[in-house]
């Protein structure tokens, strides 16, 4: 067997490690291929075998980081239409409790939004301590979606003033201070970008026309935004290069095999939740008093 399917830990950190970005300055989005599987060294059977195991460990870990109630998790998801972060989701996290998980999708800003700072809406949903928070799309909106499109920012109300040729960046530097505060009140961030190719969005988009099924999840304006493709690709790269951080990493995840994305999202979140130590809450001695006394107590019921 290949090492790199002997044990949980070491394959998990060889999957993520190859696609986890904590420094943007020399990030190029054209050095990572959306087909990319590692050389194919595991074939899809294999890699589903290794998700599943991944999934189990993922809940036994999350059961520690509840009852330990120290730490939070919170996994960004971001993606050009069909990308799959939804089925991503899905997979990777259906092995855990859904008390200790919480999943938010931010679409088009509500007027009540648009009232706020670009980080309100956000930060309203951030986990809890001993939670896994998921974020389907999240404030890095604003430097996506918001700057391929600038006409956007006009609803967001910004006095005329602040808004200047440096606002990128100005989002750039917020959005990287904010995620240092998080890591430092014991918020781990992970962020993921799932990589598809413009050839393999066509491809997905065509199967949700023509398999009725999946006639809901098409939207006439997925196409249109398919005219921006270069826009958004320099804007996705300009996005990891500015928030990249060790604290706060990117996954660039290849995103044209969904099964292989599925694994190496599973990878690094169970290599993170290693990382962190995690263990149940010691019993003291009182304690231990108190459970030996309700032992006795349901001994001697009749």
């Amino acid at each position: 067997m290949h090492p790199i399917r002997e044990d949980l830990m070491s394959w998990s950190d060889k999957l993520s490690k190859p696609y986890r970005v904590k420094d943007g300055k020399h990030f190029r989005l054209k050095d990572y291929d959306p087909a990319d599987m590692r050389g194919e060294e595991l074939n899809k059977e294999e890699g589903i075998a290794l998700l599943n195991k991944s999934i189990e460990r993922m809940s036994e870990l999350q059961s520690k980081l509840y009852a330990q109630d120290r730490w939070a998790l919170l996994l960004i998801f971001q993606a050009m239409d069909a990308a799959g972060k939804d089925g991503a989701i899905s997979h990777v996290m259906s092995g855990v409790n859904p008390q200790g998980c919480q999943v938010y999708s931010f679409k088009q800003p509500s007027s009540e939004e648009l009232d706020h700072d670009f980080l309100w809406r956000t930060m309203r949903c951030l986990p809890e301590r001993g939670r896994i928070g998921i974020f389907n799309r999240s404030y890095y909106e604003e430097v996506l979606v918001v700057k391929v499109h600038p006409n956007i920012l006009a609803n967001e109300r910004v006095p005329d003033s602040l808004v200047t040729k440096d606002i990128w960046k100005e989002r750039y530097q917020d959005i990287h201070a904010f995620e240092r505060y998080l890591s430092r009140n014991g918020v781990v961030v992970r962020k993921f970008f799932l990589n598809v190719s413009r050839k393999e969005q066509k491809r997905r988009f065509l199967e949700r026309l023509e398999q009725p099924d999946k006639n809901w999840k098409f939207s006439s304006a997925d196409v249109r935004e398919r005219e921006c493709w270069d826009d958004y690709m320099k804007a996705y790269e300009e996005m990891i290069q500015n928030t990249a951080s060790k604290e706060s990493p990117w996954y660039v995840v290849p995103a044209d095999h969904k099964w292989f994305t599925r694994l190496v999202v599973a990878a690094a979140i169970v290599d993170t939740l290693e990382e962190l130590d995690l263990a149940y809450p010691k019993v003291d001695a009182e304690k231990r008093k108190e459970l030996e006394s309700a032992r006795k107590m349901l001994g001697t019921e009749k």
